[in-house]
């Protein structure tokens, strides 16, 4: 299981790390393109801020703690590819990410979580990630390890009591040594070939029994309950219990102890905060949800305390977390919101000030939607035809379906809200529900959706306009 899980994220790391070495604007506008369609200025922008990280840590010393990153605001209304554009950057730059929403978060004071948490979040995820990358590396060295623990639990070595005599002759000792060795090799290439994994053997099996811990809810209720665990973790001692268990099974648990031994912490530690402190992006979406002129009273009292709160963190300062002190002052911070009611000027100054790029992203056209449902790699008419083929059903679209789609999605956005390429999830889901539904009914056979199914499928609903409504 682990081999499988490792060998998927070498491929995307090796995918990942032949962009990062030159990390070119070009280049990483070219990368978005495979998943984004259209939003180029944004593109550019957030590609020029990651080259910038980078140049930064190649100009001289005595300026290098000078040069603050240039944060981003996108605007534009849901849908349109904010947040992906910012996953996707931090995927690239094999960077600690982290989306938060910005109407989550209170003003301290109140009840609530106050958003230096982000930061808290942030260096677990950054934690998570380097010793991810350690573990893999010493994955060799944790399998030999293994190996020779079963080996010791498939042919236990048997120790000779003290007042039983020696076999006669040192020639016969040598004999008895020199077999058992033949014998444990044998068993070794029986081991790696997969003959002994359905056999059970008797291990020790550690278990921590945990208390139950009831936390008030409240503010840092999370924190409070994350520490009071490992605190008991680390008071009460683990104990053991022998099962018997198969030698697939078994290796999977070795492995993960030994990796456990292998791994040195505070080398993990260190470079995680050295990562999220130097690379780290931070996503905060809704910011207009905090952008209010009539604060002051009622549910929206702590609008203006969340903007006051996070402007240091955008600033720069220092957040004391678990793993020490982390300083924010060259994290990438990416706040997007569709600014419907309120606009950027109705941000506290200071915080404006903090964002000095500011990018428009423009609603998604016919077009853009025709080109979302075919050309990405993820693009959503080869999910569904990959969806429908584990089911052996063979789907395809013909081009005047997919305008016929890309068509009722954008006349949908305009009559209703504008959800941007949402509506085509909504729109696909309701074109093909029937299929999904009774796929025994379809199985391997050929259903090619024309114009004419799409349009049989989907324009009663769009013509009725409250209908429309509850379904698109």
């Amino acid at each position: 299981m682990r081999k499988t899980r490792n060998a998927a994220d070498q491929i995307e790391k090796t995918e990942q790390i032949e962009m990062s070495d030159t990390l070119m604007p070009v280049a990483i506008v070219r990368e978005l393109d495979r998943y984004i369609v259209g939003q180029k200025d944004a593109k550019k922008m957030v590609a020029i801020a990651l080259r910038n990280r980078w140049r930064r840590q190649h100009v001289p010393a005595e300026i290098r703690d000078e040069i603050a990153p240039k944060n981003i605001i996108m605007i534009g209304p849901t849908g349109i590819g904010k947040t992906e554009i910012a996953r996707r950057l931090a995927r690239l730059a094999q960077a600690p990410f982290i989306k938060v929403e910005a109407s989550k978060y209170t003003e301290v004071g109140y009840v609530g979580r106050d958003v230096e948490s982000i930061i808290r979040d942030i260096v677990e995820i950054s934690v998570k990630m380097v010793r991810e990358e350690e573990e893999d590396k010493l994955l060799p060295k944790a399998e030999e390890l293994t190996e020779e623990r079963l080996l010791d639990l498939l042919l236990p070595i048997k120790k000779r009591p003290v007042n039983i005599k020696q076999p006669e002759g040192e020639h016969r000792a040598l004999e008895v040594v020199e077999d058992t060795k033949s014998t444990r090799e044998k068993f070794r290439i029986m081991l790696r070939d997969g003959k002994f994994d359905n056999r059970y053997i008797e291990m020790d099996i550690q278990y921590m029994p945990m208390p139950v811990i009831e936390v008030f809810s409240g503010m840092g209720s999370e924190e409070m309950e994350f520490n009071l665990r490992e605190m008991f973790e680390t008071m009460l001692p683990k104990k053991t219990k022998k099962k018997k268990i198969k030698v697939s099974e078994a290796r999977e648990i070795i492995i993960q102890q030994e990796i456990e031994k292998l791994v040195d912490m505070d080398k993990v530690v260190k470079a995680a905060t050295k990562k999220v402190e130097e690379s780290g992006i931070v996503f905060v979406d809704e910011i207009d949800k905090i952008a209010s002129k009539d604060s002051g009273y009622g549910p929206d009292v702590s609008r203006e305390g969340v903007q006051r709160d996070l402007l240091p963190l955008i600033e720069g300062t220092t957040v004391m977390t678990k793993y020490g002190m982390v300083r924010t002052d060259h994290m990438l911070f990416i706040a997007a919101g569709a600014f419907h009611v309120s606009k950027p000027s109705d941000l506290i100054p200071e915080l404006q000030g903090r964002f000095p790029i500011r990018v428009e992203l423009e609603p998604l056209t016919k077009e853009d939607f025709v080109q979302i449902l075919t050309e990405p790699d993820n693009a959503l008419t080869k999910q569904y035809i990959e969806l429908l083929k584990t089911e052996n059903v063979e789907l395809s679209f013909t081009k005047d379906a997919v305008e016929k789609i890309a068509e009722i999605a954008s006349v949908s956005n305009d009559r209703l809200e504008n959800i941007g390429a949402r509506r085509l999830h909504t729109v696909m889901e309701r074109l093909l529900e029937d299929i999904s539904f009774d796929t025994a009914k379809y199985r391997s056979t050929r259903i090619a959706i024309d114009e004419k199914y799409v349009a049989e499928k989907l324009n009663p609903i769009l013509k009725n306009e409250d209908l429309s409504k509850y379904i698109l």
